[in-house]
């Protein structure tokens, strides 16, 4: 400790260090208040609502307004509520049970006519299961946990999806949520989909609303199966599973001086590899993970400390803590306790047990669904908001910007030389980022669907502090401002459709190569745009004021690209510059920092009195 202190810069650096560990001491103790409902309407007819998504903000702060909601529990009861307002002209749009898109997908426009959101809240039922076909038929408001754990009671498993199982089996394939593999069929979620019915707009012959059943020789279903949610109302939905297998799993922590090559590869040596990458630290963690034999022992389990419940007490003092580092410009103050954060979670396992209780070290050994995904945060009864999932909006707790963007594995070496050297230039710019997870990369298999990556890729997602003020900049905002733009538009990366800020969205349509076919399947299904919306229009190019929002500070929050002083925040001193190794790119840049940087701390964790394991 005396060490630790004798480096330390100011108090605050302690302070960050003690509470940060209190944190980890807290996490996980007793069970959570699920998160609310994202739909909230002041009439108990399901009338005058506002509709948001997890985190309780849009990337512009617009309120999201609705005239009524509905929550069929049944098919025909949403080609009834479709065929209403088809016949009306009424704008819809569908939400899922927990709302964990970012973008505004979820929000219909106002009209004078009203409009209308659908939850799939109650079409919540596994409808079959057959395990000498492996085909499970659900419908869309299915939670990816209830999926995994229902497949698993017949020896079924469903091979890929995301790490988080609050999310449901209908808003997963529309936006292209996915895993980590080149294996097999892949990633995306929406390849193990081998049929749907989606409810569509009609002709006033047909009734106004119609079941389309398409399977998957059908050519539409290339649209149907990541269609943003602009077809209609993804009903029914059949998948093709895998018989059950168990994974072995063990985190590697290496140098990451020869990250930029082993990314290309690392993919192909194991079926559901990722990394962690901490640039600030010079480290990347390399998950070997793959399949072995079910007859090797081993019940292990996944819940991840991200996911669980948390006190919200500790989950106030740790985002206290945080914007005073932002407010004060303690850049050392971010990264010791982005050090202490990642070794906290490192030493814990990552929420990993190799019985379901303790995790006692490497490898875990156990069945998919148990490995697969996490998300013990939203199983617990309400409690008043003494724990919460971390990013619940009721409470002060995380509350981040993400930008995740997907390229082309021929252009990810040069895209990781890049950030190392904007790392090089500025270390401590990327502490911000490893408080919260480092850059996580993901694999991803080339997909034949209209809007989804057509060759093999990575995905980079990178989360990071957001003010709860959209007109604060952040601590080194130029720099990942920067790397966003190298990505984005250096490189040609494509967003993932439920997250990113406006910028990230900047001629994205224009990088489908199929994307013709699916504005033609778009315009036979739902001729009116009773599905669409302004900002739908605008992500597929329809729009043609495009997805920015030019004014006073909007580069700060992404919402443009800056080309003068006041989109940054020129009262505060970031004013509008180029990048410092992209000179193509605008960014906000603190020009008070530029000439006043101090070296940092670079602390080892032996300096904080912590072995290397």
């Amino acid at each position: 400790m005396s060490s630790y202190l004798g480096k330390s810069k100011s108090v605050s650096q302690f302070l960050s260090f003690v509470l940060t560990c209190h944190l980890f001491l807290l996490i996980g103790m007793i069970h959570s208040s699920p998160p609310e409902n994202p739909i909230q309407c002041s009439s108990p007819s399901n009338s005058n609502c506002t509709v948001t998504n997890s985190m309780g903000e849009f990337s512009d702060r617009t309120i999201c307004r609705v005239s009524n909601a509905i929550y069929p529990r049944t098919e025909q009861e949403v080609v009834e509520a479709v065929a209403m307002a088809s016949k009306n002209n009424i704008k819809v749009k569908v939400a899922t049970r927990y709302s964990h898109s970012l973008t505004k997908l979820v929000c219909p426009d106002e009209s004078p006519d009203g409009n209308l959101i659908i939850s799939t809240m109650y079409l919540n039922r596994t409808l079959s299961i057959d395990n000498s076909t492996r085909i499970m038929i659900v419908e869309p408001g299915v939670l990816l946990r209830d999926v995994m754990s229902e497949a698993a009671k017949f020896g079924l498993a469903l091979p890929a999806s995301p790490y988080w199982w609050g999310l449901t089996i209908g808003g997963m394939i529309s936006t292209g949520a996915h895993g980590s593999t080149l294996w097999g069929n892949g990633s995306y979620v929406h390849d193990y989909v081998i049929g749907l019915q989606i409810v569509t707009p009609a002709s006033p012959d047909e009734g106004y609303a119609k079941v389309r059943v398409l399977d998957i020789n059908h050519p539409d279903i290339k649209a149907a199966k990541l269609s943003l949610g602009v077809l209609g109302v993804i009903s029914q939905i059949t998948l093709k599973l895998q018989p059950l297998f168990k994974r072995s799993i063990t985190v590697v922590r290496e140098n990451d001086s020869d990250l930029a090559t082993r990314a290309t590869t690392f993919g192909k040596e194991y079926e559901f590899a990722d990394i962690t990458w901490y640039p600030y630290q010079r480290r990347a963690l390399y998950r070997l993970d793959g399949r072995v034999s079910s007859n090797i022992s081993g019940n292990g389990l996944n819940d991840f400390t991200g996911f669980r419940s948390t006190l919200t007490l500790g989950l106030a003092v740790v985002r206290s803590s945080e914007e005073t580092q932002e407010a004060t410009g303690d850049a050392n103050g971010k990264c010791i306790s982005a050090r202490v954060t990642t070794f906290a979670l490192r030493i814990s396992g990552f929420g990993f047990s190799n019985d379901g209780n303790l995790f006692t070290g490497y490898p875990i050994v156990g069945f998919q669904n148990r490995l697969q995904a996490s998300g013990s945060c939203i199983d617990g009864s309400p409690d008043a908001l003494i724990t919460s999932c971390p990013w619940d909006p009721r409470i002060k707790g995380q509350f981040y910007h993400q930008t995740t963007v997907n390229l082309p594995l021929s252009k990810v070496k040069n895209f990781i030389e890049d950030v190392q050297t904007l790392r090089d230039l500025v270390p401590e710019a990327f502490c911000g980022l490893e408080l919260s997870s480092g850059i996580w990369m993901r694999y991803i298999k080339g997909s034949n669907v209209y809007l989804g990556t057509d060759e093999d890729s990575m995905d980079f997602d990178f989360t990071y502090y957001r003010s709860k003020n959209g007109s604060t900049p952040r601590l080194f905002e130029d720099i990942l401002e920067e790397i966003e733009q190298i990505a984005v538009f250096k490189y040609g990366g494509i967003p993932h459709w439920g997250k990113n800020r406006n910028v990230g969205f900047i001629g994205a349509i224009n990088k489908y190569k199929h994307a013709d076919e699916f504005l033609k399947v778009k315009e036979s299904y739902d001729p009116s745009g009773v599905f669409s919306s302004k900002w739908t229009n605008q992500i597929l190019g329809l729009d043609q004021s495009g997805v920015t929002i030019v004014k006073d500070g909007c580069a700060l929050e992404g919402l443009c690209i800056c080309s003068q002083d006041i989109h940054c925040a020129p009262q505060k001193g970031y004013v509008c510059r180029p990048g410092r190794l992209y000179t193509s790119a605008r960014v906000c840049t603190d020009i008070n920092r530029v000439f006043t940087d101090i070296t940092p701390v670079l602390l080892e964790e032996e300096d904080l009195g912590f072995s290397d394991m």
